[in-house]
């Protein structure tokens, strides 16, 4: 088949905004054959959150950064493209503040919180919800049925909220439903623009994962399932009995009124803080969050705006955020890693391949990666990518000694 080139541009890692134009110039994207006069166009950046969970101050690792928003936006109103940026971050996150941090609203385009409803959260537990004006096209739900890759997988799945029965209603019985961003799903052309980043689920985040913020409702998205190995569950990475009492705890507290974050801290006394201990899923075990990412891909590449398979081929493009990378435990609580890198391609799992083998991981003990590959029909030597020596990232520790190439 035809090669997948995979663009790499390096740089200083630091983001100086005419540094950065050049940079993006030197991708060798031709805008005029990507965007057509008056196509609207899509800028999906990686708007997760505002800053490091536990540093405030420290945001540049965390999400896109504005100069390269900016630099990308400038190309496609330079070829005639009407712009929207738009993201669902973590339903916990500060839209407006992220916002403020990437200079998006100086922009001449339209700035879309895609999320239905927004919370605010005391160490990590919901105490207060608020609806949002979501997207004003609307939504779109799309139901993968037998194309889903959780098509005869079992398990209960947990989602983003604490109400697994309205997980379980979109993924049962054939049935696997996503409602997505019709202004994502809509768009003439859609540009991805991920940070390059280590991820406690799937153990990388780019482009495939970056498809989670065209999702209205995180609770459609299965992220683990309930319970140990040894009951099916890939909540957490063993099944002992302390950890089968935690499970089931767990399961009884969450969504309850005893759910608080006082009983939360009394929880991470007796069995250990999510920031050390593995659980929810974030581990190399985790079955379930890659199975997820690769549908919402298939759902945007094969589907339309109505739900609809696609009459005509989504015009795609990717370019990566790696001037400053986040290491270690990702995507929240992720360290900067300088890189000073741009990557850009048509192919989500190729620049992805790509990015996996920058960071210096094996692409086979990656999920998404080895099976994305396979659903967009691709094999590593149809994969073209100047990767040079790679920059040795270190894993979020449920990944450790499991992910590292050439162990």
């Amino acid at each position: 088949m035809k090669p997948e080139s995979v663009n790499i541009v390096r740089q200083e890692p630091h983001y100086h905004p005419a540094r950065i134009r050049q940079s993006v110039a030197a991708l060798g994207i031709n805008w005029r054959e990507l965007i057509h006069p008056g196509d609207r166009v899509v800028l999906k950046p990686n708007f997760i959150r505002e800053s490091h969970t536990n540093r405030p101050g420290e945001w540049e690792q965390i999400i896109t950064h504005g100069t390269v928003i900016t630099a990308v936006a400038e190309q496609v109103l330079a070829a005639g493209g009407k712009l929207t940026i738009c993201d669902a971050p973590q339903t916990d996150s500060d839209f407006d503040k992220i916002c403020e941090l990437t200079g998006v609203r100086q922009l001449d385009a339209e700035i879309l919180d895609l999320r239905r409803e927004a919370w605010r959260t005391e160490n990590g537990v919901i105490v207060d919800r608020r609806k949002l004006p979501e997207d004003p096209r609307g939504y779109t739900l799309v139901d993968l049925g037998a194309k889903s890759w959780f098509h005869n997988k079992a398990g209960q799945f947990y989602g983003a909220d604490y109400d697994t029965a309205f997980t379980a209603q979109h993924h049962s019985a054939g049935k696997h439903e996503y409602l997505l961003s019709k202004t994502a799903m809509d768009a003439d052309v859609f540009i991805n623009l991920p940070k390059l980043k280590t991820h406690k689920k799937v153990g990388l985040t780019v482009s495939l994962k970056n498809l989670v913020g065209i999702n209205g409702d995180k609770n459609y998205l299965p992220h683990f399932c309930l319970g140990t190995p040894d009951e099916g569950g890939d909540e957490f990475p063993d099944s002992r009995a302390k950890t089968k009492v935690q499970a089931k705890l767990l399961k009884q507290l969450k969504g309850s009124p005893l759910w608080t974050p006082t009983v939360k801290k009394i929880g991470a006394k007796i069995f250990g803080d999510t920031g050390s201990v593995v659980r929810s899923g974030n581990w190399h075990g985790n079955d379930t969050t890659w199975r997820m990412v690769l549908d919402l891909n298939r759902a945007l590449f094969e589907f339309d705006g109505a739900g609809k398979p696609r009459t005509t081929p989504h015009r795609y493009l990717s370019i990566v955020d790696g001037i400053i990378a986040g290491d270690g435990n990702g995507p929240m609580e992720a360290d900067a890693k300088p890189c000073g890198v741009l990557l850009a391609g048509t192919n989500p799992a190729a620049v992805d391949f790509a990015c996996a083998k920058l960071m210096g991981f094996d692409w086979q003990k990656l999920p998404m990666i080895r099976e994305g590959l396979r659903q967009f029909g691709l094999q590593p030597e149809d994969i073209v990518a100047d990767i040079g020596t790679p920059f040795r990232f270190t894993p979020h520790f449920g990944w450790k000694g499991h992910i590292e190439a050439g162990l």
